[in-house]
């Protein structure tokens, strides 16, 4: 991802019925982590039903230990680490969730984003609720226990109607004293997936957690599904018939690990795969081909394997960066670049280079890697994007809401190209991405302007200066 700045908004990972389940939790967050790091926390619930959570800002490692684990007992806990999006960060933000109420106390933790969140929000004040954080997500708590009518019946039917009430992108762990609800929009923008451990069940944003956990992937939660997760075993149900498989493009192209499958297709497949249709489509004459670490060096094996070009690791990435760097000039935020990425001068000296990257958002990173290339010595430096170019805000969950932060929405590829400093400039069609993702539907909203739902509000705070 070049621009970077282009962040994921959460993770979600549950255990129902495994001993030491907020341990389990930890190390599912722990794989998840890419998908959020500015704050995490874990629910457990006891043998007898009483709910514990800890959580803070930082890392997963950061804020849980041995005696902060040992102080959340019980087979059964949901946790989250967390990008913040909607509602912006702090302390009050951090989920799971919590709530206590005389019909029995729940958590929750939510992956997405909810469109109409402002609209219900308003709504839900304007009748009593009053709330604790500005997270779209504790709104679905809301609406849960809002709906009265439905107070004698089991919670899945305030669930569904809740579920019905929202619009957007969610995948959803609610967690009462003896089950676990797990939920997916019904357009199937965010990911979630349900394995195996022992006599239990681990309900995860992305496959690759499964394998630290000792966990057997068992299913994919279909859109507009909930699975009720208890004694009973796995008990699935459709709160809507009308769904859609809108999977976020972005899942595949940068967000999810390489192991991760989704919806059938694995991650690094896909992106191997989108390398090679990229080579089709726009091909250059060059020496040899470099990946921008991590998530783009399954495109450039692709690009590299169709092409018949050397691979080569002509960038290295520091591992050891860090979650933030303190910039406080101009001069430093110019090295900041060079602290994460580092040029190999001895494989890209005298050489053509092929510079593959996902994805391009403001494009400020991509003129600096081509700039750190050419000083290292390589000749001529082709860019190569294995996605279209990103020209529309996403509503979603992922933090691109205004034009003024996308460098191709009002810009030629010829002038996007002069800005890069590139010698060539080519994108990926979105007719590969469909092949490569061997799909007929995927959310490609960002790239062409084509949303799967309603935007309600969104549209006007997107659009500053009235042009949609």
């Amino acid at each position: 991802m070049t621009g970077r700045g282009l962040n994921e908004e959460c993770g979600v990972f549950g255990v129902w019925g495994v001993p030491d389940a907020a341990s389990l939790v930890y190390y599912g967050l722990h794989s998840l982590q890419h998908r959020g790091q500015e704050g995490c926390g874990i629910v457990a619930a006891d043998s007898d039903g009483n709910m514990k959570r800890i959580k803070g800002e930082g890392l997963v490692t950061e804020v849980f230990d041995e005696d902060r684990l040992a102080a959340l007992p019980g087979n059964m806990a949901i946790g989250h680490v967390r990008y913040s999006t909607t509602g912006g960060g702090g302390i009050e933000n951090v989920q799971p969730f919590l709530f206590r109420h005389h019909t029995g106390d729940f958590a929750l933790a939510h992956n997405g984003n909810l469109v109409n969140y402002n609209i219900l929000r308003r709504d839900l004040e304007d009748r009593g609720s009053l709330f604790q954080s500005s997270s779209d997500s504790e709104v679905i708590a809301h609406l849960i226990k809002k709906d009265s009518t439905e107070a004698h019946r089991p919670r899945i039917y305030a669930i569904e109607n809740a579920l019905n009430a929202v619009e957007g992108a969610f995948a959803l762990l609610i967690m009462t004293s003896k089950r676990i609800y797990a939920c997916r929009d019904k357009y199937g923008l965010r990911p979630l997936s349900i394995g195996r451990l022992g006599d239990g069940y681990v309900v995860s944003s992305e496959t690759c957690a499964f394998e630290v956990v000792g966990a057997e992937f068992l299913c994919d939660l279909e859109p507009g599904e909930i699975v009720t997760i208890d004694h009973h075993g796995l008990r699935r149900r459709k709160y809507t018939e009308h769904c859609s498989h809108h999977i976020c493009a972005m899942e595949y192209i940068y967000f999810s690990r390489p192991d991760s499958d989704i919806d059938g297709r694995n991650v690094h497949g896909f992106r191997k795969e989108s390398g090679r249709l990229l080579y089709e489509e726009a091909p250059a004459d060059a020496d040899i081909v470099v990946g921008v670490p991590d998530s783009s060096l399954s495109a450039a094996m692709g690009y590299s394997e169709a092409g018949g070009i050397p691979y080569e690791m002509g960038l290295v990435k520091n591992k050891y960066i860090g979650r933030t760097f303190i910039q406080p000039s101009q001069a430093m935020r110019e090295k900041g670049v060079r602290m994460k990425l580092s040029p190999v001068k001895t494989i890209v000296k005298d050489k053509r280079v092929v510079l593959v990257d996902d994805s391009i958002v403001r494009g400020t990173t991509s003129r600096r890697i081509v700039r750190m290339l050419r000083e290292a010595g390589a000749t001529e430096v082709h860019l190569r994007i294995a996605s279209p170019p990103i020209k529309m805000p996403c509503f979603y969950g992922v933090d691109i809401s205004t034009y003024d932060e996308l460098i191709c929405a009002r810009k030629s590829l010829e002038e996007v190209r002069c800005s890069l400093e590139a010698d060539s400039l080519a994108f990926l069609s979105e007719e590969a991405l469909f092949r490569a993702g061997h799909r007929s539907e995927m959310c490609l909203a960002c790239f062409n302007g084509r949303y799967p739902t309603n935007l309600y509000q969104n549209i006007e705070d997107a659009n500053k200066d009235g042009k949609f």
